[in-house]
């Protein structure tokens, strides 16, 4: 992991844990405007859950190399996996995949660093409008997954931060109390088909590095 600069609830300078994914969403971009088996990313939501699973195939998307955990600028994106039954709906639902993958082993990285262990994840940002990915994501993490209202919070993180410098809060429990619920996403998915989908993740990544 890497740490990053942050502010605590006072407007002092801490540090943070920050986990590196070089391609996360942009690989939906790929499948849209490189691939294009896809016109739009709010198709990848009914195509995923059109289909059981992946049929087998694994997306890595290591464009330019692999973040945390493994720092390896050299590796290249694979796809693995594949078998004359694969088609495009399967490698979309893989690439969506993909980003609950490399989340859940940034998950895992903060666990070992923290000595602790994560009960729920906070979403924002424009993949959590897909319904198929949160879902994923809360099934092989086994986490719950909190996603609010406003999914923009770089936007009103700046805002807020903003607004305790000026007193315009109080204090931060006045902001803790606005955090307003849209969805909350729990794990569907027992222990073994997690075990059986995670072990095929590093045996993807383990082609991806070699």
């Amino acid at each position: 992991m890497l740490t990053t600069i942050a502010c605590n609830e006072y407007g002092k300078p801490t540090y943070a844990l920050e986990g590196s994914v070089f391609i996360g969403g942009a690989v939906i971009q790929w499948l849209r405007d490189e691939l294009k088996i896809i016109t739009s990313a709010y198709e990848t939501d009914d195509i995923a859950q059109s289909i059981n699973d992946t049929n087998g195939v694994f997306v890595v998307p290591a464009f330019s190399g692999l973040g945390a955990p493994h720092w390896n600028m050299e590796s290249r994106g694979i796809i693995t996996g594949i078998t004359r039954g694969a088609n495009k709906k399967h490698i979309v639902r893989a690439a969506l995949e993909s980003i609950a993958f490399q989340v859940n082993d940034l998950i895992n990285c903060l666990n070992k660093d923290m000595g602790a262990v994560l009960t729920e994840l906070k979403v924002d940002g424009g993949a959590t409008q897909n319904n198929f990915l949160m879902q994923f994501q809360s099934n092989i993490s086994n986490l719950n997954i909190i996603k609010p209202n406003n999914i923009e919070l770089t936007a009103l993180g700046a805002a807020l931060l903003s607004g305790i410098s000026s007193k315009y809060w109080k204090n931060m429990d006045s902001l803790l109390q606005n955090r307003n619920l849209n969805k909350k996403y729990s794990p569907e998915l027992n222990k073994l088909d997690r075990k059986k989908l995670l072990d095929k993740w590093a045996q993807a990544i383990e082609k991806c590095l070699a």
